[in-house]
């Protein structure tokens, strides 16, 4: 386990951190929110908005396949949509007829990329897809998965959710060795340690590989006639088990599930390998499980759909549960509890009920704005800051307000929150967020910011809240969160990023490095 404690004194956040709106305060504090959001200039306005997009997690990947069913490709097509919270920038789908592997790949969005045509030319009962947001390797297409490849065991397509900490070494010898790599992804490892493999049976030749890597996996590997399944043996990453008329389906959450119309029988167990084959699933247990699992908690605080269960615990009840410890933590006198909306709703909720305050909607989100927002006029880009949300004028006027959210990353879209409330009218805002402070980045397949980038490390609570604007600023303790997965979940958990606790070993110069957000994409073939 290794630990990188904070340092007792580090230099003040880069301005840009927070834009013009802290350097116009006086002593370090904010200015009057009446005039914070209407007298920023074009290029204040453009830093803003760019923070406000990079200023939360993103998601890593998201996985699903369908074995033994005619309609393989059409059912992970809908699983892939039901999981498209969990990656943007690129999705693919492969499908097998038991003899040759059909793929199609695209950067985008599901909706966009798989129409009738595309869909119908998948044929086959067997289909795995993936959408991905880099966390390893560039944005490009050629880093879009499923990764295929024909082996001397025949076709093989494999989807990862993860990171693997040790890509880069294994990388390294295998390219010494001879090997041609086509992508920058750590997930063309595994495929490269599968063809290289001594084994004679593939699913052999797949546990061979699996047992080279360290870090988090979460994989489906599709064959000629065969899907198997696998989660790391920390469990850092979900994987279930569903069943619809017969076929058997794998999806990194049950929402996919859901959407479809399957039931969901159980999930993969942490170093559980599944072989499904002829209407058959088996389960091998070559990894050695280890004494404590660490599955990601951010999965439940954050990432996974609200109507997701994970490892047997609903998402948003337990979302719920970390409001209600919150609000025991952290009591103010307010009139109204609301969220930011959406990460923070089930929180905000729980946070409600347990201090006896009415839940409110305060802001209003607007679901239709893209991530690049490009105004053509003046006129237009003065409403820059407005466009996402919007405060509820005169409902909020003279109101004390509770605003709950699910972290605080770099702080900026906060900033402007809390901005965008006192100019509504608001008396007071007492900000809680139902997670403790994050302190480090993740490295087992989240998209996080450099340790430097993040607030929490960089600033004491009080300071934050100054810079923040709020009248008080409460973060789910530590303590809190371990007791609640303690009681809840009932089960070891992953809390890195913010005890900076890793309970798989870190080599940095091992490590293929994350990536910075949004990074542009340089291709736009869509065909694999």
């Amino acid at each position: 386990m290794s630990t990188s404690p904070r340092p007792p004194s580090v230099p003040a956040a880069p301005r840009a951190l927070f834009g013009a709106l802290a350097a116009r305060g006086q002593g370090g504090s904010l200015p009057p929110a009446s005039r914070a959001f209407d007298r920023l200039t074009d290029d204040e306005l453009e830093a803003l908005e760019k923070e406000h997009r990079a200023d939360r997690f993103h998601d890593e990947c998201g996985v699903f396949g369908v074995h033994g069913s005619e309609e393989a490709s059409h059912l992970t097509y809908l699983g892939l949509y039901a999981l498209q919270h969990r990656g943007q920038e690129s999705c693919g789908i492969v499908a097998s007829n038991g003899r040759e592997h059909v793929a199609h790949r695209a950067m985008g969005l599901v909706a966009d990329t798989f129409g009738a045509p595309i869909l119908e030319r998948l044929k086959g009962r067997f289909a795995v897809g993936h959408v991905r947001y880099s966390t390893s390797g560039e944005s490009m297409l050629r880093n879009a998965q499923p990764i295929c490849a024909n082996t001397d065991g025949g076709p093989v397509s494999i989807a990862h959710n993860g990171n693997l900490v040790n890509a880069r070494v294994i990388r390294r010898e295998l390219e010494g060795r001879g090997a041609i790599f086509g992508s920058t992804s750590d997930s063309e490892v595994l495929l490269h340690l599968l063809a290289r493999s001594r084994e004679k049976h593939m699913e052999d030749r797949f546990i061979d590989a699996i047992s080279r890597v360290k870090g988090a996996f979460s994989i489906i590997l599709l064959t000629d006639d065969a899907m198997i399944g696998a989660r790391d043996p920390h469990g850092f990453r979900p994987l279930s088990i569903g069943r619809k008329d017969g076929a058997w389906v794998l999806s990194s959450e049950t929402c996919a599930l859901d959407l479809i119309g399957a039931t969901h029988e159980r999930d993969v167990e942490p170093g559980e390998v599944v072989v499904i084959r002829r209407g058959r699933l088996r389960s091998i247990r070559p990894m050695a499980r280890e004494a404590k699992e660490h599955f990601c908690i951010f999965e439940q605080i954050y990432f996974a759909r609200p109507d997701s269960n994970l490892v047997g615990y609903n998402v948003y009840a337990y979302r719920k549960e970390l409001g209600r410890v919150l609000a025991r933590e952290h009591e103010v006198q307010a009139d109204m509890v609301a969220p930011v909306l959406d990460s923070g709703s089930a929180a905000a909720i729980g946070y409600a009920e347990a201090a006896g305050i009415p839940y409110e909607t305060a802001l209003i989100r607007n679901h239709y704005v893209s991530r690049s927002f490009i105004e053509p006029t003046q006129t237009i880009r003065d409403f820059k800051v407005r466009v996402k949300h919007n405060p509820v004028r005169g409902f909020l006027e003279g109101k004390r307000i509770v605003l709950v959210d699910d972290s605080i990353v770099r702080g900026t879209t906060l900033v402007k929150i809390v901005g965008m409330l006192r100019a509504a009218g608001a008396r007071e805002v007492h900000v809680r967020i139902s997670s403790p402070p994050t302190v480090g980045p993740c490295h087992y397949g989240i998209d996080t910011p450099n340790r430097e980038e993040l607030i929490a490390y960089m600033h004491s609570v009080e300071e934050i809240r100054e810079k923040i604007g709020a009248d008080s600023l409460g973060y789910l303790s530590i303590e809190g969160l371990r007791a609640t997965a303690t009681n809840e979940l009932k089960r070891g958990i992953c809390d890195a990023c913010f005890s900076d606790e890793y309970p798989v070993e870190i080599d940095t110069s091992a490590t293929i490095p994350q990536l910075t957000l949004f990074r542009a994409v340089k291709e736009a073939d869509t065909e694999f």
